[in-house]
């Protein structure tokens, strides 16, 4: 009996593994898109690769997007402190 609830404890384990890692989202964003498609593809299991694929890809590129945006925030307030360092200089000559 010890077997069963170590399994069970092991399955609960990794239920939460992959819902903190967003498997369990992305899994059932796919499957309702797959469920209101029109017309349903000949092979599901090909576009669930492919449009899982798409989420993965995305997921990548709002990354980058979040570390340019950063980078940009960071640059913009460098160039402020330095027109404001300027406009004070002009006001005091």
């Amino acid at each position: 009996m010890s077997t069963f609830k170590s399994n069970d404890s092991k399955k609960e384990e990794y239920r939460k593994y992959l819902e903190r890692a967003g498997v369990m989202d992305a899994l059932t964003k796919l499957l309702v898109s797959l469920y209101e498609e029109s017309e349903k593809p000949n092979d599901a299991l090909e576009y669930i690769r492919k449009n899982l694929g798409d989420l993965a890809e995305n997921n990548l590129e709002v990354i980058t997007l979040k570390k340019e945006l950063d980078n940009a925030k960071t640059k913009i307030a460098e160039l402020q402190e330095k027109l404001a360092k300027y406009e004070q200089n002009e006001m005091n000559n």
